[in-house]
């Protein structure tokens, strides 16, 4: 089982229905192997209860846009990669088409204004770095190793 934040909401993404939980070593590989990617990034659910929310929405966005390969970030790469996509609010589900930034939600939204921002977000040219400007490198560590599923 993959009980990194003992939140069963989001355990349930991994665990139940096989999303995978990426860490600083699986990333890159993995995102730049998907046409789209939904990455959705929880931080502490105990600081961001909003966090369970979209967890149960999730599942629905993928059912909505069958094209987005859903992930779950794992706590201990969550930092680094929020520096690299530059938002600042959580819950986010980040957007990517093979890699590149297209967009991002932030925290519980109405469901008719998640069909209509992916479907704007997915029209977008990429971005090859939408942060500030500062390189980030995500560091691996021995929990990194231990996060995935």
């Amino acid at each position: 089982m993959s009980n990194e934040n003992n939140a069963p909401l989001i355990n349930r993404l991994v665990d139940e229905l096989g999303y995978p939980r990426l860490n600083a070593v699986s990333f890159d590989q993995y995102v730049q192997s998907q046409p789209y990617s939904l990455l959705f990034f929880t931080e502490a659910i105990e600081r961001f209860p909003e966090s369970n929310d979209v967890a149960v929405i999730l599942p629905e966005l993928v059912v909505a846009f069958p094209q987005l390969s859903p992930a779950v970030i794992c706590r201990s790469a969550e930092k680094g990669l929020q520096g690299r996509y530059n938002f600042q609010q959580w819950p986010t589900l980040v957007l990517l088409k093979q890699g590149h930034f297209l967009g991002m939600i932030s925290r519980v939204q109405n469901w008719d204004d998640y069909l209509l921002e992916i479907n704007r977000i997915l029209q977008l040219q990429p971005q090859r770095n939408p942060g500030i400007g500062i390189p980030v490198v995500v560091q691996s560590s021995d929990q990194d190793r231990h996060c995935g599923h």
